[in-house]
C-alpha cells in the first residue's frame, strides 16, 4: 500500500518557522503527504484516510494541555488504535507519551537541551537501524519524558536526557525528543525562536550550544524506515 502521511503542524507560528513543513520536505516527492495546522484547525481529518502520522514540534507545552493539544491526543489514541505509523519529535514525542500513557511521565527537563546534541543508541530497532552512533542532532526542549512504563522501550539517550528515543512496544510507534527534520542552515534560526519563546518560562541555559553539522543521511535513512522502504528514497527539497 503507498503511504498517505499526515503531518500535523504543532508550530505556534508556520508563517514564521514551520516544523510541519520541514518534515514534509524530508518526505519522498511520490508520497501523498497532507499539512494540517492543528492549534488552528476547525477540525483535525479523519485518521482512516492514512498510513502514517507525524507529529511536530511545537512551542507550546504539553505539561499545558489547550483544547487543541486535547484534540490531538484524542487523535494520536485513535491511530495507535488503528495501526497507523507514528512518528513523534520534540512536542509531538512528549504528546505520544501523555495519550498513550499519561501526563505524570513528563517534566520539566533538570537539565534543558538547546543545540546540537550526540545520542548513544541503546537498542537495536528496524527505525534506527542504518543510523550510526553516536548520532548528531538538533535538539531544543524545555520538557523530557521521565520513565515512560511498559510497554514504551528506550532506544536512545544523551547526556542530559535518558529518553531520546521511544519506541511503544512492537507497535510502529515511535518518538524523538530531537529535530532530526532540521538541517545545519535553518538551526541557528530555530534556536533563537525557541530561547525567543521559552522566555515566559524564565529562559533556558544555552549550554549544549554546539556549531557542527548535521548528518543528513541520517534523516534520510529515518524517514526511509518510517515509511517502510528497503532503501533511502529521494526527499523533497528542504525548505
Amino acid at each position: 500500500m503507498k503511504p498517505c502521511v499526515l503531518v500535523l503542524d504543532n508550530t505556534l507560528h508556520p508563517k514564521l518557522f514551520s516544523l510541519g513543513r520541514r518534515w514534509a520536505a524530508r518526505l519522498p516527492h511520490d508520497v501523498c503527504v497532507d499539512i494540517v495546522h492543528a492549534p488552528s484547525a476547525l477540525d483535525l481529518p479523519d485518521i482512516d484516510e492514512y498510513t502514517h502520522l507525524i507529529l511536530s514540534g511545537s512551542q507550546a507545552s504539553v505539561l499545558r494541555p489547550s483544547t487543541w493539544i486535547r484534540r490531538e491526543a484524542e487523535l494520536v489514541r485513535m491511530a495507535a488504535d488503528a495501526g497507523v505509523r507514528i512518528l513523534g519529535s520534540c512536542f509531538g514525542h512528549e504528546l505520544l507519551v501523555s495519550s498513550l500513557s499519561g501526563p505524570s511521565y513528563l517534566r520539566r527537563a533538570a537539565k534543558p537541551e538547546i543545540g546540537w546534541t550526540s545520542l548513544d543508541l541503546v537498542e537495536q530497532d528496524p527505525l534506527l537501524q542504518d543510523i550510526s552512533t553516536p548520532w548528531t542532532v538538533f535538539a531544543a526542549h524545555i520538557v523530557e519524558v521521565v520513565s515512560p512504563p511498559p510497554p514504551w522501550r528506550v532506544l536512545a539517550r544523551s547526556r542530559r536526557c535518558a529518553t531520546h528515543v521511544l519506541r511503544y512496544g512492537e507497535k510502529p510507534i515511535w518518538g524523538i525528543q530531537a529535530h532530526p527534520e532540521i538541517i545545519r542552515r535553518s538551526s541557528e534560526f530555530a534556536m533563537r525562536a525557541h530561547l525567543l519563546a521559552t522566555q515566559r518560562w524564565g529562559g533556558v541555559p544555552r549550554t549544549t550550544w554546539r556549531r557542527v553539522p548535521a548528518d543528513l543521511q541520517a534523516i534520510k535513512d529515518l524517514v526511509a524506515r518510517f515509511l517502510g522502504a528497503e532503501e533511502p528514497p529521494r526527499p523533497r527539497t528542504p525548505s
